[in-house]
């Protein structure tokens, strides 16, 4: 894929990488392609970080015709630029854009954009422990037009953030709020999907649990309201007794890539997984006898997260003493280990950039 590159004439001034929490600083170019039927995708470009001109009756706008994915670019201790399973947030990234009827990316040259793209940035991509460049790949419809009708045009866009972590606490324990009034997907509808609209019917019941001390909620499904789906922005493992068990992918809930690896993880390491519905009722009953060792958020942007309690119809429940399980721990430092080059990939996980 032919990709023309322009570059910034006024860099910006790179933050405090010691100070740079999340989402809140971006780099100076970002990647660009535009979708129309008679030419499909063309025009690839990485140009200066600017804001992006859209018509007021573009789809996005109207019919919330957006998906989007969340990745790391990650600096090893010799200077060399990585990513982590690239190819499996392309393909996840068309089953979204399947589902809300965008255009398709060829999956070779989307890998190849973000490769370009970060090979273009790497040199904000941050050095100090536990940072790393965000990339968020963004889809969306742009037609000047409204009313419900079959897409047209499109426009495929990249941007980047030097991160830290996701959270303030960083790796230590979280508050997690089982919701009970709000849903956030049904199977059929866009829950296994990365779409804007996900997030957006979860702000309500996110607030709630904000106001009253919690980091995020745990959802339950939507049909039945009684099986735990994923927490928040991410997905959610349990260790009860000596079973590690995660919601199986119903259709309602997302297809982690950071879930993935951890259940691939501890299944090469032999350790008892099952994916299986796992009803609120059951998870009560393990906090209360105690056989809930331990429970884990898995996502992109915390990539392990341990639960240190969790609060169901005003009844608090303190989760492996409100400390980080072995479990948790282990499965922490193995995937950070393998993506800051600090252990060896025997997974084949990791894909290395060019030096500029």
């Amino acid at each position: 894929m032919d990709i023309r590159i322009e570059r910034t004439a006024t860099p910006a001034q790179k933050p405090d990488s010691t100070k740079l929490g999340f989402g809140r600083y971006f780099t100076d170019h970002m990647f660009i392609m535009d979708y129309t039927p008679d030419k499909g995708w063309h025009d690839a470009r990485i140009v200066p970080f600017a804001n992006i001109s859209l018509h007021p009756a573009a789809t996005v706008f109207h019919y919330g015709a957006e998906i989007f994915e969340g990745m790391k670019a990650y600096r090893r201790e010799d200077g060399t630029v990585q990513l982590f399973r690239p190819m499996e947030n392309v393909k996840r990234m068309n089953s979204s854009a399947d589902r809300l009827c965008l255009p398709l990316l060829d999956e070779e040259d989307a890998l190849e954009a973000i490769k370009k793209f970060v090979e273009v940035e790497q040199d904000w991509v941050p050095s100090n422990p536990g940072t790393s460049l965000y990339l968020r790949p963004f889809l969306f419809g742009c037609d000047e037009q409204l009313g419900l009708h079959t897409l047209q045009n499109a426009m495929f866009v990249i941007i980047a953030s030097p991160v830290g972590s996701y959270y303030a606490a960083g790796i230590n324990p979280v508050k997690i709020m089982i919701e009970t009034e709000d849903v956030r997907a049904v199977k059929g509808g866009t829950g296994y999907t990365k779409c804007g609209g996900n997030y957006a019917a979860s702000n309500r019941a996110g607030a709630r649990a904000e106001a009253n001390g919690y980091s995020q909620v745990l959802w339950l499904d939507g049909v039945h309201r009684k099986y735990i789906e994923e927490v928040g922005a991410m997905n959610v493992m349990f260790r009860i007794g000596d079973e590690i068990v995660t919601p199986d992918l119903s259709g309602s809930i997302l297809p982690g890539i950071t879930r993935k690896s951890c259940l691939e993880v501890l299944r090469n390491e032999g350790y008892k997984v099952s994916e299986r519905r796992l009803s609120v009722d059951e998870l009560v009953e393990a906090m209360e006898n105690g056989t809930l060792r331990e429970a884990w958020g898995c996502g992109t942007a915390a990539v392990v997260s341990p639960i240190g309690e969790l609060a169901y119809q005003g009844k608090k429940y303190t989760v492996n003493n409100f400390e980080i399980g072995e479990v948790t721990q282990h499965l922490y430092n193995t995937l950070t280990g393998i993506q800051w080059g600090k252990i060896d990939d025997s997974y084949g996980w990791t894909v290395e950039i060019p030096k500029a």
